[in-house]
């Protein structure tokens, strides 16, 4: 598996394993399944999670499976593991948050992950109507500087709030945001400041909770309820970027390179996104270990300049999204924001 080094002492796998399908909201988790399904991801290489405060139960899912593999770690039968975690403060308490909050908070990450110090808490943030971002993001950097963070990271902020946390003095060393063949918001107003500061991205999305897939290859538009909170995600992002019988020639358009590969329509559209400039790692929504195999092929081949031609034509045809990273999805009473739980912190 690929690795992306951030500096000399820290890189992680340019495939993360992301939590969000462990928690609720996707169906039943068997605890011991999930634990093993983490240790055969780590034996393939894919060394990096990626986990939050606020998805239910999956940080004491992973800090189980540290303790259970504690002498294969040590050992060096298993490679070592890189946890992301996300620092998510509720919507509710924005206006007034102070940096007891935020560090109850991350304490209580430590706790259920085992650790003494967290690898990157990726912050994020719900409504810049709620000015003190940047407070937070100090108070972050005070804990950082009392041992409990290593690395600071943002998750869907865009290209002016980044700079104003930068301005204030925080070190970010990555923004996670969404990415992928329907999503290129990203290029609208973070590419100069990224460049600037050397802030990588940590895509997801990036497989559109499975839309883009062979699965949906020729399958008629899915109707009522989906079956999880991701499809009914990027099912809004297909209409942003265009019918649906545009996606269907979209997913026409992947099957052709994936002939080219022997590859899956996943496959093409991770690799696209991975080799985008400043492009870190994919996050992908792994419940179990089933589809592993697949993962492991994005190292195996590399798009060419005609690949990338017929992909950017389906890309350049499109409707949408446009706009700052995350502006849709800010919006609470958008069909973007309705869909989202934003007080998961809360007792």
């Amino acid at each position: 598996m690929e690795r992306f080094p951030f500096n000399s002492d820290y890189s992680i796998s340019r495939i993360i394993k992301g939590g969000w399908h462990l928690a609720g909201g996707h169906g039943k988790i068997e605890a011991e399944t999930a634990i093993e399904d983490m240790h055969a991801f780590v034996k393939a290489g894919i060394t990096t999670f990626d986990c939050a405060d606020i998805y239910t139960g999956v940080e004491v899912l992973i800090g189980k499976f540290r303790k259970k593999y504690e002498d294969a770690f040590r050992s060096g039968e298993l490679p070592p593991i890189q946890i992301h975690t996300k620092y998510v403060p509720d919507y509710n308490k924005l206006w007034n948050l102070k940096k007891s909050d935020t560090e109850a908070i991350i304490d209580r990450s430590l706790q259920r992950l085992g650790v003494e110090r967290l690898d990157l808490v990726q912050f994020a943030w719900w409504t810049y109507d709620a000015p003190a971002y940047v407070e937070t993001a100090l108070h972050l950097k005070e804990l950082q500087e009392a041992g409990k963070i290593r690395y600071i990271g943002l998750t869907n902020f865009d290209g002016q709030r980044v700079q104003e946390i930068l301005d204030a003095g925080v070190s970010v060393l990555s923004n996670q945001l969404q990415y992928s063949v329907f999503d290129h918001r990203p290029e609208w107003d973070m590419e100069p400041i990224r460049k600037a500061n050397n802030i990588p991205y940590l895509c997801y999305g990036s497989l559109a909770g499975g839309f883009l897939s062979d699965r949906y290859l020729g399958a008629s538009d899915p109707k009522g309820p989906l079956e999880n909170r991701s499809l009914t995600k990027y099912r809004l992002i297909i209409e942003e970027f265009g019918s649906y019988e545009y996606f269907q020639e979209t997913l026409r358009c992947l099957r052709e390179i994936a002939d080219k590969y022997e590859v899956d329509i996943a496959a093409i559209a991770g690799k696209y996104i991975l080799q985008k400039e400043g492009v870190a790692a994919l996050i992908v929504g792994a419940r179990n270990r089933n589809h592993l195999h697949k993962y492991q092929a994005f190292s195996s081949f590399s798009l060419d300049i005609e690949d990338l031609a017929k992909i950017e034509k389906i890309v350049q045809g499109s409707q949408g999204p446009k706009g700052p990273v995350y502006e849709l999805e800010r919006d609470k009473e958008g069909k973007h924001g309705r869909i989202m739980k934003y007080n998961l912190n809360e007792d």
